[in-house]
Formats: C-alpha cells, sequence, structure tokens
C-alpha cells in the first residue's frame, strides 16, 4: 500500500498597530510608520490626500507603497532568523521556520500615527502533515522522513491557516 503525504504550507498573518508592546513590534510599527510617510510624499505632491486609502483610491502607483514601505522592515524580519514569531508547539517552544514573507500596509495616515497599521504574512516550509487532533495539527519537517519523524503539535489559532496543501507519493 503506498502511502500519501500531505504537504502543507501555513501561513501566518502578524498584525501590528499602535498598541504594540513588544519592542520587535514596536521597531516594526515605528519605522514603518516613518518610512510609509517618506514614501507617500512621492504620491501626493500637493499633500491632498491624508490616509493610505485615499492614495490607493486617487493616486497612480501608490500600491507601490507595500513594497517601498517594506525596505524599512527587512532588517527586523531578519532578526527572526527564519523563526515565524508567536507560533509555539505544545511544548511552549518556537518551531516554525518561513521561508518567505510579504509585507502589507493595511491603513495608515499621514498625520494621525495612531492609525497607522501593517501586517506581515509569514509562509511556513513545506510540513508533511500527519493527523489533526481536536484543535491541533500533528506536523513534521518535510526533510524528516524516514524511519522515525520528529512531530510537533501546533494549536490552529487565529491569523493562522493552511496556505496551500499538495498530495505525494511516498
Amino acid at each position: 500500500m503506498v502511502m500519501a503525504n500531505r504537504i502543507i504550507t501555513l501561513c501566518y498573518r502578524k498584525i501590528i498597530q499602535s498598541t504594540a508592546v513588544k519592542p520587535w513590534e514596536k521597531l516594526v510599527f515605528e519605522d514603518s510608520y516613518a518610512e510609509f510617510k517618506m514614501q507617500a510624499q512621492l504620491y501626493n505632491p500637493e499633500k491632498k490626500y491624508r490616509s493610505f486609502a485615499e492614495l490607493m483610491q486617487h493616486a497612480p502607483g501608490a500600491e507601490q507603497l507595500h513594497f517601498l514601505v517594506s525596505a524599512a522592515i527587512i532588517g527586523y524580519v531578519q532578526q527572526l532568523n527564519q523563526i515565524v514569531p508567536d507560533i509555539l508547539n505544545t511544548l511552549g517552544k518556537h518551531f516554525l521556520q518561513f521561508d518567505h514573507f510579504q509585507f502589507e500596509i493595511i491603513n495608515s495616515d499621514i498625520q494621525d500615527k495612531s492609525k497607522h497599521q501593517v501586517a506581515i504574512n509569514f509562509y511556513s516550509e513545506p510540513l508533511v502533515w500527519h493527523d489533526t487532533v481536536h484543535q491541533y495539527l500533528l506536523v513534521s519537517d518535510k526533510r524528516a522522513i524516514g524511519q522515525i519523524t520528529l512531530t510537533h503539535l501546533l494549536a490552529l489559532q487565529p491569523y493562522l491557516t493552511i496556505y496551500s496543501l499538495q498530495t505525494e507519493t511516498a
């Protein structure tokens, strides 16, 4: 009997806003806001628009702000050493590695810092999804397939989703 492995990629969406309390989150918030204010000037030379939404609606090319502002936070993402923040296994350990991320401005306002809100979507390296036990996923590193497979049990939680699913025959 040939068993098929279910290979999944997880996505964790980390939202950062003015209420951030962790030092790393505060730095991402502050630097992304400063960069947003600077880059927004390119699309708003007459200072007609205040909010990110207004820029997106009225300023041609403003969708580039996601990319342009991301430059301010790349160094902070590199500090994570490819480990997804906030996601722990049932032993309380960080284990989930990401191989890429996507930065997004959710909301912002040139004159009101409290309205600034960004998201970083972390996409995991491929994992083997062995089973689901209640609200927990039993997964292992894709490279660990063999005689003994070390696993992780992690809780399904807000902002964590199975991003992609692939079946491969073992």
